[in-house]
């Protein structure tokens, strides 16, 4: 479980900031990101520190103190200081005479334990994936169980902002795939006088494998990010927090209208694709070996088969359901300032990207051992 050093609480009188746990030089790192993304009062107020349940503390611990009072000074009218001990109040005088804020002892960590710290944080990510997909499965579910909570008005935006906006890029994208395909194979083919043979590597190398993992892509890169960001900005304005306030469901409201939407958009958008790549394909046949349009519609009738578009076609929903969870769950993950918004957006291509190839590695995997 991840360690929490700072607990936020809010009451008539202003912002009071609960300290816990360890404060010294081990946990300096964490204690400063938690400082760094704490949620700060809006308005001016009266703001307490209270310090009575720190277990252990050094003077890196009585820095961070400082650190967090500083911080707190440009939100709030007034800071009070409570719970120190004499101690730990005989150690604040000392080191706040000759405090710099820039200035923050840290500890060397070789590499096992770097290596060791990212794994726990790959792990502790895991974790609250997990726990996303539960809250977005339970929020389906009630949503099935009560149809009329279903947002349908924001689906179909959704449907027309993340699938119909993105027919331009994914059909200059297709169709440049479909020109780089035919050529490249039109130059192995043509050594062996098998020209027309590049019809059959098109026709099943787009509808299987290129189409749909182009239009995830280009997805992910859309309305990942896009997701990311506008769930996260909301969480940094308090409008979800404002939302769970007035008894609202953020899942039913924001996640289970976007992934709906991605879901049925995906396999329509593939579909598209495929069409643009052959096309691409049409094109550089025609231009390099000079294969008319209806002879290579006719070939290209003849050597694709249904089953390899419907393969393809097949991938849509999961990849979609991959690129959507992704992105709101990154969204979700957005703290109290705004590089944070940036890190999770970026966070979010890069992961979405890469469990797509992942799931298309599984995908072949499977259309193997079943002889398809």
């Amino acid at each position: 479980m991840k360690r929490i050093f700072l607990t936020p609480k809010r009451d008539t009188a202003g912002t009071v900031i609960v300290c816990k746990g360890e404060w010294d030089l081990y946990s300096a790192d964490q204690v400063e990101s938690e400082i760094r993304t704490l949620s700060l009062p809006t308005q001016p107020k009266a703001c307490r520190i209270d310090f009575s349940g720190v277990d252990r503390f050094d003077s890196a611990g009585i820095v961070m103190l400082l650190e967090l009072k500083e911080r707190l000074e440009k939100h709030c009218e007034s800071i009070a200081l409570e719970g120190l001990n004499e101690r730990q109040q005989k150690m604040l005088e000392l080191l706040a005479k000759g405090y710099d804020s820039q200035s923050l002892p840290r500890r060397e960590e070789n590499l096992f334990a770097k290596i060791g710290r990212h794994t726990v944080e790959k792990l502790q990510m895991g974790v609250e994936f997990l726990r996303f997909l539960g809250e977005f499965s339970a929020a389906s579910l009630r949503v099935l169980l009560k149809p009329h909570t279903f947002r349908l008005r924001e689906t179909v935006y959704h449907i027309e902002h993340s699938g119909v906006d993105a027919l331009f890029i994914i059909a200059l994208t297709s169709i440049l795939v479909g020109l780089v395909i035919a050529y490249q194979t039109l130059v192995q083919l043509q050594q062996f006088g098998a020209d027309i043979y590049v019809v059959d590597a098109i026709g099943i190398a787009i509808t299987r494998e290129l189409g749909p993992m182009i239009t995830a892509i280009v997805i992910a890169g859309r309305s990942a990010s896009s997701y990311a960001a506008e769930i996260g900005t909301m969480k940094l304005t308090e409008e979800i927090s404002a939302m769970e306030t007035m008894g609202f469901d953020p899942y039913t409201f924001l996640v289970v209208p976007r992934i709906v939407a991605l879901i049925v958009a995906m396999p329509l958008l593939i579909f598209f694709a495929d069409i643009m790549g052959i096309l691409g394909g049409m094109l550089a046949t025609k231009i390099q070996v000079d294969i008319s349009f209806l002879y290579f519609l006719q070939r290209l009738q003849e050597v694709l088969a249904a089953k390899h578009y419907i393969l393809g076609i097949i991938k849509g929903p999961f990849f979609a359901l991959i690129i959507a969870a992704t992105g709101c769950f990154h969204g979700f993950r957005v703290t109290g300032d705004t590089e944070s918004i940036g890190i999770e957006t970026t966070a979010s291509v890069v992961h979405a990207i890469f469990f797509v190839i992942a799931c298309d590695a599984v995908f072949s995997v499977i259309y193997t051992q079943l002889g398809y």
